[in-house]
């Protein structure tokens, strides 16, 4: 059934929220219509807020991590261990594994994963720079934390040829995470004792 709108001014701002993913026309129409009960300065921070966060927020260019600098504040920690890599799909994955207190290590962010469906390759992720991280020498683990589907196992097996001229440690999380989960939807204590608990690369498929 088509919503009519009393104001096109209430239209126009419907259509752009109900492009944001998950978000029908209705729960749109009820965020707007809640912002519209709001004092004018409120609304105008959400506004300023969103157009500061698309102009001026940086990716690491270490490790791809979404970040307000050049370098993100886990990859310019000394604290962290820089010989150890997690990588992971998107810069939920970070946030999510950094709730669990369990990974002091640094991480590689891909931007995806590889997904022939959706027109998703190898060159439109960043590979290239995490095989240049490791070829500098300094990366002795790479540690695998993509979602347990048909597409995060094709992205870990595709990575997994290009690291092994560099003889170091390839590992994977423990799955503990139920095969065909999302990474960002697992509980932290179970996702925690994935970390701890990883296991060679090598041992989940027969290469």
């Amino acid at each position: 059934m088509n919503i009519q709108y009393p104001s096109v001014l209430l239209e126009n701002a419907v259509n752009e929220f109900a492009k944001l993913p998950g978000i029908g026309r209705k729960t749109a129409l009820r965020l707007v219509l809640h912002l519209l009960r709001q004092d004018v300065p409120d609304v105008e921070q959400f506004s300023s807020a969103m157009t500061t966060l698309r102009k001026e927020v940086k990716h690491c260019r270490v490790c791809h991590n979404i970040s307000d600098h050049d370098i993100c504040p886990i990859c310019s920690d000394s604290r962290r261990d820089e010989t150890t890599v997690c990588v992971v799909e998107n810069v939920k994955e970070v946030m999510v594994i950094e709730n669990t207190s369990q990974f002091k290590g640094m991480y590689h962010v891909l931007g995806g994963i590889i997904s022939p469906i959706e027109g998703i390759g190898p060159s439109d992720l960043e590979i290239e720079s995490l095989v240049n991280r490791v070829a500098e020498g300094r990366v002795k683990e790479v540690i695998f934390a993509l979602s347990t589907t048909m597409e995060g196992d094709t992205t870990n097996f595709y990575i997994y040829k290009k690291l092994k001229p560099y003889n170091i440690k390839v590992s994977m999380i423990a799955r503990g995470v139920s095969i065909g989960d999302e990474i960002e939807y697992a509980d932290e204590v179970t996702l925690g004792r994935s970390i701890v608990n990883r296991m060679p690369f090598s041992e989940s498929y027969q290469l």
